[in-house]
């Protein structure tokens, strides 16, 4: 049952903007944990990912989105319609951009978006501890603040923390009041089984770097947990070509291993416990455009409600 309490605000908050501008990096300093899966390359994250901060002030639910981007296949297509559905959503948009005069196309067709609906947008300029000279961020406000009429306009810094509580203080201050809608211990709403596919495809990400391109999926197969508190994990790397696989597996099945160790580290921190991860590399040829391939791994227009 949803209890209300008198004074407690709660409500929905969407993170939007272009692909690697921080979006999960931000979110997760928010909520303090890492639930969404970070990387330097663009449309890391793929579905929209739900977790919870909760305090004395009352409740933060966060959706992370897909980075709004042209859509080169239907699994693009189907990140897209995720992000661009989520604005008619929620509470309040915190549309995330990197310190930059110059707008392009892809933030105008976001303003354009922006501009038609009536919620409160708080312009969150992301990476400014990458400026030289700080006070270059008065440049980039004067440049964005006519883009939209935004309710507030942030500079801060995902990565190191910078500013980050009022940003939290300002979302508190146009949420509504309402009841709580998740227990206080709740992080997020995603299964183990979808956030520990996500951490051994984060760390596939990373450690190829730029040998594979964006074309893998990660299935998990089999999860239990023994009487003895072991988490017993298998799953599947999914690639699209057979040259893919062998730079996965890696020179006598070295960089599988690198990929499986790193990913069970963090897995493992999640459980609070140990956890046994078995890897495997599969190909499904050009299954970034096959509506029933996508399904299977999780990517579908059954997912977008």
């Amino acid at each position: 049952m949803e209890k209300e309490q008198i004074g407690k605000k709660s409500g929905f908050v969407t993170l939007i903007g272009r692909p690697n501008v921080g979006k999960s990096t931000l979110m997760n300093h928010l909520i303090g944990q890492k639930i969404a899966i970070t990387s330097r390359k663009p449309q890391t994250t793929r579905n929209r990912i739900q977790t919870v901060y909760t305090d004395e002030r009352g409740q933060i639910i966060f959706l992370d989105t897909p980075g709004i981007h042209k859509a080169k296949n239907k699994l693009g297509e189907y990140m897209v319609t995720v992000a661009e559905r989520t604005l008619t959503e929620v509470d309040v948009i915190l549309w995330l951009v990197e310190p930059d005069t110059f707008i392009g196309a892809g933030e105008r067709h976001i303003a354009e978006q922006l501009n038609q609906i009536k919620t409160p947008v708080i312009l969150v300029i992301n990476k400014v501890d990458t400026l030289k000279n700080p006070e270059d961020v008065l440049t980039f406000i004067a440049a964005y603040k006519d883009v939209c009429p935004f309710a507030e306009i942030v500079p801060l810094s995902a990565l190191k923390g910078m500013n980050t509580e009022l940003l939290t203080e300002l979302i508190f201050k146009y949420l509504p009041q309402g009841p709580q809608f998740y227990d206080e211990d709740t992080v997020t709403d995603q299964p183990m089984r979808q956030i520990a596919a996500e951490l051994i495809r984060e760390k596939a990400l990373r450690l190829l770097d730029d040998e594979i391109p964006h074309g893998i999926a990660v299935t998990i197969e089999k999860m239990n947990t023994r009487r003895n508190g072991i988490t017993d994990i298998e799953a599947t790397i999914i690639c699209e070509r057979d040259s893919h696989k062998g730079i996965i597996i890696g020179k006598g099945g070295g960089m599988l291993k690198q990929i499986g160790m790193s990913a069970r580290k963090d897995i493992e921190d999640l459980l609070g416990g140990q956890a046994n991860l078995k890897l495997w590399v599969k190909v499904r040829k050009e299954w970034r455009d096959s509506e029933l391939y996508m399904k299977n791994f999780g990517y579908g227009p059954g997912d977008v409600k």
